[in-house]
This record gives structure tokens, sequence and C-alpha cells, in this order.
């Protein structure tokens, strides 16, 4: 039985058949099912939504009547309550679960709401994307009704009062609609193992027995795992033992960096589709051959604004100022950098995610992440972003024929002046003063700005080379192997100074 040949459940095949039209249009429908949606919540009260929903204008108004939140701002006015077990707070009824989500640098995990309905948008948009490799040239279809290896975090959640929370991978998995059951691997018992290392070691033991077409999760895990495969069985590469593998479904940090040494462990080329998954909800995903945007999801459970992330609506350590200015999806601009705000069908009312995207097609409302609000460097105006750093990485990497499994930078003030000193992962055998030099050469060819500021006050530019290990090691020392973690692309702070002693 293929996959796509199941009949969906109803409310998920009507959701599938609404018909194409503006992204304006799209969007103002899915604001004003959410404003409908929560109006006597007390968010919903206190904002008025009644009233903004009898508006000539819901969109403007929305804007100006509710401000601009972040994490902090929105837990300690509103969110603080849904985990305390108060009912129809910002969304209706009660929250029985929670993605913990830490971002990359934060020392507390942060609790994401989740909600039916945002389970269902983001199973959804999970559905359309898998329906999308209908525009694709070449497909292997066989595949498609192959087994799905998901590498993400343990189905056994955190009981709290009243509540259940742990990675949106786990509780997505837990959730899962019966009719994916077949296809799901590594299975229930596996994927509630809440030790990463014993996890990856009963994947390595069943993997003979499962015949694999797709492999969902971050690049380093996943990479991380067919290694361990291919170790244990004495393989040549991955598809000795599925010869079937055929996708690879990622996200949560660019593919570029790793995917030199992602293709040494296969066997054939896999089609690759990257999709823009995070705790507050399903954002975009791939759905065009040999195009690197993804497409927006823009008619389903989600309100997108933008805020162009520049000085004004940003400070110096990337924080909003207090009233950043927003744009509507017809009111962008391709080619120009935004973070997103985002209200959603879980009680996220214009909420600061942050990250920053570069749109690529303004008619396909087709988007690239190129970053976080405060993961970028700019110690004397160099405004380097995690973009600019995966571009030269990669430039740099097949140049020198090496497989950079993982980096980092960091700011540093050199006496009146400043630097920046780069830990590149690689086992691979590389000088590390050509490797410098040239990573140095590819920044100033992409960014303007650091090329003109190297001149001036940014001075010095050092690299360590470490050990692939030595970044693996430090995750699982802060706590953070597996699932949806990634390490920082920009170190700073008290996270800086525990990497530093952990290297020394």
């Amino acid at each position: 039985m293929a996959l796509l040949d199941i009949r969906l459940p109803k409310s998920i095949a009507h959701a599938l058949s609404l018909p194409e039209n503006s992204p304006k249009r799209q969007q103002l429908r899915v604001l004003k099912k959410l404003l409908k949606k929560a109006k006597d919540t007390r968010f919903g009260k206190h904002f008025n939504f009644e009233e903004l929903l009898n508006d000539k204008s819901p969109e403007k108004k929305f804007r100006e009547t509710v401000k601009a939140y972040d994490y902090n701002t929105i837990y300690a006015e509103w969110w603080n309550q849904t985990l305390s077990g108060d009912e129809d707070v910002c969304w209706p009824g009660k929250i029985k679960y929670f993605a913990l989500s830490s971002g990359t640098s934060e020392a507390s995990s942060k609790y994401i709401p989740i909600t039916k309905d945002l389970m269902k948008g983001n199973r959804v948009s999970m559905v359309k994307q898998l329906l999308s490799l209908r525009n694709y040239e070449n497909i292997p279809w066989k595949s498609v009704g192959k087994g799905y290896l998901m590498l993400g975090g343990s189905t056994d959640l955190q009981k709290g009062p009243g509540y259940f929370a742990g990675d949106l991978s786990g509780i997505t998995a837990k959730k899962a609609p019966f009719w994916f059951s077949p296809f799901y691997k590594p299975g229930k018992k596996i994927a509630k193992t809440n030790d990463w290392n014993k996890k990856l070691e009963a994947i390595v033991e069943e993997a003979p027995n499962w015949d694999i077409g797709f492999l969902v999760g971050i690049p380093a895990w996943i990479q991380m795992c067919m290694e361990l495969i291919i170790k244990r069985y004495n393989l040549k590469d991955i598809h000795e033992i599925w010869p079937n593998l055929a996708f690879f479904c990622h996200g949560g940090v660019a593919f570029e960096p790793y995917k030199k040494g992602f293709e040494k462990l296969l066997g054939k080329p896999l089609t690759y589709l990257e999709t823009y998954l995070a705790s507050e909800g399903f954002i975009a995903y791939h759905d065009r051959q040999e195009h690197d945007g993804m497409k927006l999801v823009l008619n389903e459970h989600i309100f997108f604004e933008f805020i162009p992330f520049d000085e004004e609506n940003f400070d110096a350590a990337g924080n909003l100022t207090e009233n950043p200015r927003s744009l509507l999806i017809d009111e962008v601009e391709k080619g120009k950098d935004y973070a997103i705000l985002m209200s959603t069908a879980a009680g996220a009312w214009r909420y600061l995610i942050g990250d920053t995207i570069r749109f690529v097609n303004l008619e396909k409302s087709e988007i690239i992440i190129t970053g976080r609000t405060k993961h970028f460097l700019s110690l004397a105006g160099e405004h380097l972003s995690v973009d600019n750093m995966n571009k030269a990485i990669q430039e740099v990497s097949e140049k020198l024929n090496i497989n950079v499994s993982e980096f980092t930078v960091a700011g540093i003030p050199i006496d009146r002046f400043f630097g920046h000193h780069w830990y590149i992962g690689t086992d691979d055998p590389v000088d590390k003063k050509i490797l410098t030099e040239m990573l140095d050469e590819s920044l100033k060819s992409i960014n303007d700005d650091y090329a003109t500021e190297r001149i001036s006050v940014l001075k010095d530019i050092t690299v360590d080379v470490l050990s692939e290990k030595i970044f693996m090691d430090f995750m699982e020392f802060k706590g953070k192997v597996g699932g949806q973690h990634k390490f920082p692309r920009v170190i700073k702070g008290a996270l800086y100074e525990e990497w530093l002693n952990f290297i020394k």
C-alpha cells in the first residue's frame, strides 16, 4: 500500500483542496479565523478581538492594537497562566502539551504551547509537502511508500501538573495519525527512549529489518546515525542496507556545510526536501525541484508579519525596539532580511520567533532562512549573517576538499579593535593558515561590509580546527543531544565561556 494512496481524514482532505488565491487574501482569511477562535479568551477580550473582526481593515487594526512580543514578555504576561493550568488564556481550552525549546544558546527551556489546532495545521502542511513530490521529475515513487526514519526527541514526555512537555518532534511522533503508523520508524518503543545513545544503538540494531525510503531530521544527527550503521555492518554506503532510500527531509540548520560529508555515505543521489518546522508551527517547505526557496504556509494556521532586520527595529543585541515596523506578505521586498512575527493557532500573538528570512521569489512567497536575530556578528558594522557564514564555509570546504561538520564563531575585543575567532570541526587534514586566509577572502567577497571593516577596525581573524567529536561532546555536556538541538553558529556570553573551558 503506497502512502499517497491512503484515504486522508475529511478535515485534512478539505484543507488540502482550498483554492489558491492571492497571498494577501489567504493571510487575511487566516487572521480572521484566528481572531474569531480566540475572541472569548482572556487575551482576546483584553485586546477586543470582537471589535477587530468588525473593523474594515482587521489586519491594520490588529497591528495597531496588539504589541509585538518575544518569549520573555508573552510568557511573563500570558503564557505563565497556561502553564499553571488556567483555561482560555491565549487560546480556547486548556493547554495540555508544551514544546520545550531552548534554541541554540538559551540556558533554560522555553515552554511553547501546542494545541490540536496547531497540530492539525502542521499535519496538513506535512501532507502538502509530500503531495508536492508530484511536481518533481524522475521520482522513485516506490520509495514514497517505504519506511520513514524520523530522528527526533523522545515520545516519553515530561509530566507536569496537568500537562506534558518535550521536543516538538517527540510530541508530533506521539500524536501521529493512525494512518501513518505502518510507515513510521523507529517505532513507538524505540522512540520512547530518552537516552539518545541508547536510542541510536537500538536503531542500528534494527536497521537491517527496515526498508527505509525517507530520512527525516537534523543533518548532523542523521549523518551520525548513518555512520554508525555503516560501521556496524561493514558497509560501503547506506544504500547497501537501504536500497530504496531516496529522500532526505531536513530542517533546523542550513544543509550546505554538511552536504559534502553526508554524500560520502550514499551509494546514489537523494532528493533533498527542506522544511521550516519550528516549535511554534510549520512555517514553510520546499515544494519545487532545483529551487532553494521554501514556500510559506499562508492558508492554514499562521498569520505572518515581517519586520525589517535593521537598526530601526532592532538594537545592537538583536532585541526588538519599542515600536517595530512590521510588513504584511504583500508589502515585503525581494532580497531583504526580515524577522518573523507569528500569530498562531496555539495562542502565540505577534510573537517574534527569532529567525531571520529573505524572500527569493515574491510571486510564490518563497523564502530562505538567513540566521537569527541574536546570532549575527556586527562588532564593528560588518553585519555578518549566518547565511554569509554558511556560504563561506561551503565555498572553502569545496576548494580544500574537506568535510566541515560543525562550526561556530565568536566576536572578541582586541585592544581598541575587534576580531573573529572561528572554531571549525573537521577530521580531514587541513593547513590552518590556508584555511584562515581562504575563509577571510570568501567572507570579503560575500559581504561588502565585512570587507570594509577588515581594512579598519576588524583586525584579526583566528581559526581553531577541532575534531568533529568535540562539538558533539559539548552538546552532550549541555544536555542537548539529538532531536531538534543544533550547535549555535554564533557563540557569545556565558555559553562562550563554557565552550572555552570545555575545549581546554
